[in-house]
């Protein structure tokens, strides 16, 4: 089994070659994706700089991994924007400016987004948000206006604008952050965030309405603990309940589960990597992402891999378990390339 392909990870470089260990993840390591980012934390570029650059990147990363690569980005609009005008990439809005949009504009203005990931190699946005805009307090989502609205059938149908206008384009997208982290009162990036007061079962809405819909390819999980939904106090990327009991079970998704970044405060205070991924892999969770942003680690698909062998070997999980998620990214990258249709989230053969 190439495990490798269950992680996601971010790296520094505008240029990579044989010598950078990127591509040595790629070959060796069988790599799933790679998550793309303008800017460090420190401002200094990342990996886009220019259009021509982000191309020429992009068909190198494939070209080393076969074409079989999702490259991915947070590519919401407005705040959250990794293709920016400054750069020389087409403006973009938020996702509350959109949602003040008559229904023509709001599709033109994602088609327009959408296109320009796809010219630039993109094949997977971590996005729309669908979290509701409950708590104007919010540091990291009401705050830079990532939310549609309060009303959960304008986000579904605002989402599903997104969605497909990015099917059309060739790419898959994330629905964020399950179970709903808009009535949060702090930033998982920072550390623990517990919604249990604040949580709603309305923030259940969208996702329940766009899986049955099948305009969910991806879900990703919050960090934000809810003891609603899990008495243990996990965060739900590491919730079991909230993954497999809720999403899975109780929701009916059968789409690729990913992890918000498992270097982000929420959990790395906690927990150590491999104990997280660990953690997630038992949850229920496909595609193991890590941006590299917060803690420069080349050794991240090599260690996450030997994690998720030892828990095979140690029979913690059964190899049925591990294979029935990289199925369930293989049959992404099947949609993604136009061998399976977008409008099921069922797997199919």
């Amino acid at each position: 089994m190439d495990i490798g392909r269950m992680f996601m990870v971010g790296f520094d470089g505008t240029v990579v070659d044989k010598k950078h260990w990127i591509i040595r993840a790629i070959e060796e390591d069988h790599l799933g994706g790679v998550i793309l980012f303008d800017r460090n934390v420190d401002g200094s570029v990342q990996n886009i700089s220019s259009s021509a650059q982000l191309q020429e990147l992009t068909e190198t990363l494939q070209e080393y991994g076969s074409g079989r690569l999702l490259i991915s980005v947070d590519q919401e609009g407005g705040k959250v924007c990794r293709l920016k005008d400054c750069d020389g990439f087409p403006e973009t809005v938020s996702a509350e400016t959109l949602a003040g949009y008559e229904r023509q504009e709001a599709i033109a203005a994602a088609e327009k987004m959408a296109a320009t990931l796809a010219m630039h190699g993109i094949n997977f946005n971590m996005a729309p948000v669908v979290d509701l805009d409950l708590n104007p307090a919010n540091p990291i989502i009401s705050r830079y206006g990532r939310s549609f609205a309060a009303d959960p059938e304008k986000v579904v149908r605002l989402a599903r604008i997104v969605i497909e206008a990015h099917h059309r384009a060739g790419i898959g997208c994330c629905l964020k952050h399950f179970p709903g982290h808009g009535s949060a009162g702090a930033d998982s990036h920072l550390g623990f965030v517990d919604a249990t007061s604040a949580w709603q079962d309305e923030e259940l809405i969208p996702f329940s309405r766009l899986i049955e819909a099948g305009k969910a390819d991806a879900v990703m999980t919050a960090h934000i603990i809810n003891r609603r939904l899990d008495p243990q106090g996990m965060p739900a990327t590491l919730s079991r309940p909230v993954i497999t009991g809720l999403l899975r079970r109780k929701l009916g998704f059968s789409g690729v589960v990913v992890s918000d970044d498992l270097q982000m405060g929420a959990i790395c205070q906690k927990w150590g990597f491999a104990e997280a991924v660990r953690l997630a892999v038992l949850a229920g969770v496909d595609l193991l992402v890590t941006g590299n942003n917060l803690d420069r680690r080349e050794d991240t698909v090599k260690v996450g891999s030997q994690c998720i062998q030892k828990m095979l070997d140690r029979g913690e999980v059964d190899a049925d378990y591990i294979k029935a998620s990289l199925y369930r990214i293989e049959v992404l990258h099947k949609r993604i390339s136009g061998k399976l249709p977008w409008n099921s989230n069922r797997p199919t053969a």
